[in-house]
């Protein structure tokens, strides 16, 4: 099976691009937050034009994010756009809502966690996560708390995804 090969131009300059020199172009970089939409390239979410920047050298500013995604789904990766989150607006109290009297108390709903399926990229690697999602994943704890810092990021838990089921239970090897 053929590879699949786009030339594209962006800001007047030509490249060409391949799937595989994608994927190996990104393979020791960890994804920026994902704000909207996303591209799925080793088994990681990016934002479309972190890849297209990473991988050509322009500026970000020379492209849309719609013009990354075109270009990378035409190289055959997956696209998609994260849900947007409930906002705060009619939840809780507001200045001037005379409190919450009358009211019944809001449940607190369960967090959502990321399945073994999608943990399995990172087995042995340290990963943060975020409701059902995984946010960065590095082979060092500091790896991920320094990008968590840097990108101003809040994860739910953080914990290095377990080889095995030994290595999961903690259990000492006979």
């Amino acid at each position: 099976m053929a590879e699949t090969t786009r030339t594209i131009v962006i800001a007047g300059r030509e490249f060409v691009l391949r799937a595989s020199r994608v994927e190996r172009g990104l393979r020791d970089v960890l994804p920026e937050p994902v704000k909207d939409h996303y591209v799925v390239i080793n088994r990681r979410r990016y934002p479309p034009k972190q890849v297209v920047g990473a991988v050509t050298g322009l500026d970000r500013a020379e492209f849309t994010t719609h013009h990354a995604r075109r270009i990378l789904t035409g190289l055959g990766f997956p696209a998609g756009r994260s849900p947007r989150p409930e906002h705060a607006a009619g939840h809780g109290l507001r200045p001037g809502n005379g409190g919450s009297a009358g009211r019944r108390p809001r449940r607190a709903r369960a967090t959502a966690r990321p399945s073994a399926k999608s943990l399995e990229p990172f087995v042995g690697q340290w990963v943060a996560t975020k409701g059902p999602d995984v946010l960065v994943a590095a082979a060092d704890p500091h790896a991920v708390v320094g990008w968590l810092a840097e990108h101003r990021q809040q994860a739910d838990s953080m914990f290095r995804v377990p080889r095995d089921e030994l290595e999961a239970s903690g259990a000492a090897p006979s």
